[in-house]
Formats: structure tokens, sequence, C-alpha cells
């Protein structure tokens, strides 16, 4: 009986430590994007060039999805009952969408639909431009700031 009982605790326990790294999700660091980026230019429709540019294409897919969300939620929290100020913010959020894109609140703004190819090579060679990953450790970390800093939303009020 011990026997059996000790079996089954070490059957648990390995079942556990199987499923707990299965739901774990490791970011991308920017070293590994680098190394799958450093040949897009050469090879686009190789499996490197197809990782470098569908990773940045979810992030900018992610965000924009992201931001519609929140814009919509935010918005929805305002229909009931709401005050003048209220009404103010919602109906500025709707326009700033409408002006700038759906991307506005994640900071960038591709505006008119910017072919993904010219995106991939601004975030591409600001890739591989980096000598040193520090404070930029992670991928989605340098495609956000790369992203924000070429594609920077018009500031200012309507």
């Amino acid at each position: 009986m011990t026997n059996r009982a000790t079996w089954y605790g070490v059957g648990i326990l390995m079942m556990s430590m199987a499923t707990s790294n299965a739901f774990a999700v490791e970011p991308l660091s920017t070293e590994e994007l680098k190394e799958h980026c450093v040949v897009y230019e050469e090879e686009p429709e190789g499996a490197d060039g197809i990782f470098c540019v569908r990773y940045i294409q979810g992030f900018i897919d992610g965000a924009v999805a992201t931001d519609e969300r929140v814009t919509y939620n935010v918005a929805a929290e305002y229909e009931g009952g709401e005050t003048f100020k209220q009404r103010a913010v919602r109906t500025r959020l709707g326009t700033r969408i409408a002006r700038y894109g759906s991307s506005y609140y994640a900071e960038f703004c591709l505006g008119e639909p910017v072919p993904l190819a010219d995106v991939v090579r601004v975030v591409v060679t600001d890739l591989l431009e980096i000598d040193s990953f520090a404070g930029r450790e992670l991928a989605r970390e340098v495609v956000y700031q790369t992203l924000r800093s070429e594609y920077p939303c018009e500031t200012g009020d309507e």
C-alpha cells in the first residue's frame, strides 16, 4: 500500500512539472529576434525571414486589437448616465481612433495603410544596429520602441 501511494505521488509530481511548463510563455529575446531577422533582406521567404515578419506583424496586430478593445471598454463604461465631461472623453476617444488609427494609445500610428514590408525593414534596420541589449533584452521592447520613434502619432488637440 505504501509503495502504491509513493508511486501515485511521484506520478502526480511528474505530471504537475510537465504541465507547469506547458502554460509558461517565454518572451522572445532581442538576440533571438535579431538572429532570425539578420537574413530578412537576403531571404525574406526563408524560415527565418518569415519568422521575423510574423513576429513584427503579430506585435502590431496585438497592439491594434488591444487598443481597440480598451477603447470600446472605456466608451462602454461612460455610456450609462454619463456627465458632460464623460461624454467629452468618450467622443474624443472615438475621434482619435478614427483620425490616427487603432494603435493611437499604443503611441505609434501607421496612419494610411503602410505596407508591412516597409515596417519590417524599418524594425529590422533598427534591430541590426543594436550593439548592446542592455535595457532592451526583450524583442517586444525593441519593436515597440522602434514603432514609437519611427511612426509617432501627431500631437496636439483636435
